[in-house]
């Protein structure tokens, strides 16, 4: 008898009842939509910002919109305004970005206006920083301070989670982006029942998010490259070379990361830093041209319309340079992400990769590249794999991906990362 009991599985987790799981629902929609709507909204807002700042403004003033001066210009003004956003504005645009990661800590909710604030006029100004980390630290401490007092009886730690997830949803315009990422979290956490009844809320939040940003934006990842076939055996050298290569590059800059904050946070005033940071990045700008401008995603897309237009010199200079304006943006105190950046920084390899050797597929190169990337960058297995994946559009490029996240993971697995703790050393 106890032969028999040792043979027998262990006991699976049950399944939550229909009656547990239905009172999520109206909560993850409400969060989802509202979510998505602020992301648009802060997205458009800077968008048509940016217009004006880069385009009647200068032809006005009777000077180049790319110009070298007016980049200076405009990379110096936007320090000076977020730098008094961080200075004047109740809450100081909340704790220092160098810190935060995707998983936002919830804030009072008189940091959300100027984070918001913050976050619009670093996306118009050109820093090389994303919307992701400040849009889902404003969503869940929105969600947080209204789902208490809306829902009082609902788990305070529901809303950050449906956050969370329905912000990567809108972001990313599909829900698989949230479920890996939640899915990724929980892993190292004691489940109460099965996994996918503790994806149901946020599942659901995130695509809500995501059909609502369909919806209103239309967004697309897909960079309309050469589409990718049979791979063959020069396919797999190619992405693991590639792959491997942006993750080597992209530790460069983790390594690099903490000496780079700690020097400005030397200046320790924001009207200080972050004007100094804007000075910087004018003159890389000045060196890497418009294009390592901006979050990068709208850039990417210019490069990838045609991948033979540049060498595979203009290719590497403008993935350093955009590196290192990453590194700076994200040191002196700019509210923003590193995810689209280090899209475009992956990208902007692989196709230096495919110049420099033309039989290098160009969908698997910038897939791979952007792989890389984002695993040094992030250290967001899914996100990586995702990301690179739905940037071509192409199924048979994702086996090889799998095969080259393998030896990209052991270059930056155990190793710090691009993330700091609140003294300012590097998080592993």
């Amino acid at each position: 008898m106890a032969q028999d009991t040792a043979q027998q599985p262990p006991p699976t987790a049950p399944t939550a009842p229909a009656r547990a799981l239905l009172p999520l629902i109206l909560p993850s929609v409400t969060v989802g939509i509202v979510a998505s709507l602020i992301f648009v909204g802060v997205s458009t807002a800077a968008e048509k910002l940016q217009h004006v700042l880069w385009g009647p403004l200068p032809d006005a003033l009777g000077v180049g919109r790319y110009s070298v001066l007016w980049m200076f210009v405009m990379l110096f003004a936007t320090g000076v305004a977020v730098g008094l956003v961080v200075w004047k504005v109740p809450g100081h645009a909340g704790p220092d970005p160098a810190t935060l990661g995707l998983d936002a800590p919830v804030l009072p909710p008189v940091v959300l206006p100027g984070l918001v604030l913050a976050v619009a006029l670093m996306l118009a100004g050109g820093p090389s920083l994303g919307p992701e980390n400040p849009i889902i630290a404003v969503n869940v401490g929105l969600a947080m301070w209204l789902g208490q007092k809306l829902v009082p009886r609902a788990p305070g730690s529901l809303w950050p989670v449906l956050a969370e997830a329905a912000t990567i949803g809108a972001l990313f315009g599909t829900p698989v982006a949230a479920a890996l990422v939640i899915s990724e979290a929980l892993a190292g956490r004691p489940l109460r029942g099965r996994l996918w009844d503790n994806l149901f809320a946020p599942l659901t939040a995130a695509a809500c998010g995501a059909i609502t940003t369909t919806l209103v934006a239309r967004p697309t990842f897909d960079l309309g490259l050469p589409p990718f076939g049979h791979p063959r055996w020069s396919d797999v050298v190619a992405a693991l070379v590639i792959a491997s290569a942006a993750a080597l590059l992209g530790m460069c800059a983790v390594y690099v990361f903490p000496y780079v904050h700690t020097a400005f946070r030397r200046l320790r005033h924001p009207m200080l830093m972050l004007p100094a940071g804007g000075l910087v990045l004018g003159a890389l700008a000045a060196v890497g041209g418009h294009l390592t401008l901006f979050k990068g995603l709208t850039e990417v897309g210019e490069l990838a319309r045609d991948p033979d237009g540049w060498s595979a010199g203009q290719f590497a200079v403008m993935a350093v340079v955009k590196l290192a304006a990453l590194v700076v943006a994200a040191s002196c105190g700019f509210r923003g992400g590193r995810i689209f950046p280090a899209v475009f920084i992956g990208a902007a390899l692989g196709l230096c990769a495919h110049a420099l050797v033309p039989a290098a597929h160009p969908s698997v190169a910038v897939a791979s590249g952007v792989l890389g990337m984002l695993l040094a960058i992030t250290r967001q297995g899914w996100v990586s794999l995702f990301t690179a994946a739905a940037l071509v559009a192409s199924p048979g490029v994702l086996a090889l991906l799998c095969i080259a996240s393998l030896p990209a993971w052991l270059l930056v697995t155990g190793r710090p990362q691009m993330q700091l703790r609140a003294d300012g050393t590097p998080i592993r």
